[in-house]
């Protein structure tokens, strides 16, 4: 690593911490010229994946895309940072398992919405509405009454 001060790019690893899904270590480092401590996070680097769009344009998949979306759907909902991280860790997950480079976006937003529907149904109907583009009251109320049927 290069350190952030002088760039001298030898350094000691004092501290190593792994994430609790196990996914990421992060490394609490001191630079052997000028003694400044810093951390790195050393993560996974997932496969190329892309996303295929409905008009079948395709773009890079966008980890922070998903986490948005979700964030989006939770807010001010009962839903604690574990929870969060949890579900969205879960998506990427099950994306990555797909084992495909070109992932249809609607496969993507039923994974979030299966997520979603397990964690927060107000979240859930959330995302529903924006993602599957509800145009009234009655749609609202349709994905309700089925949310309300899966339940029993």
């Amino acid at each position: 690593m290069i350190c952030p001060r002088c760039s001298f790019q030898e350094d000691k690893v004092i501290d190593s911490r792994i994430s609790k899904e196990g996914n990421s270590v992060r490394r609490r480092r001191e630079c052997i010229k000028c003694s400044h401590r810093f951390t790195t996070l050393e993560e996974i680097i997932p496969t190329e994946l892309y996303v295929i769009k409905h008009d079948q344009s395709r773009e890079d998949y966008k980890p922070n895309k998903i986490r948005d979306g979700i964030k989006k759907a939770c807010w001010k909902r009962p839903v604690s940072e574990d929870q969060f991280d949890h579900a969205v860790n879960n998506v990427q997950m099950e994306i990555e398992n797909l084992a495909v480079r070109d992932v249809p976006s609607e496969k993507i937003g039923q994974i979030i919405m299966d997520e979603l529907k397990n964690l927060d149904h107000i979240a859930y109907v959330r995302f529903a509405s924006v993602y599957r583009q509800f145009k009234d009251v009655d749609e609202f109320i349709n994905e309700i009454k089925s949310l309300k049927k899966s339940e029993k």
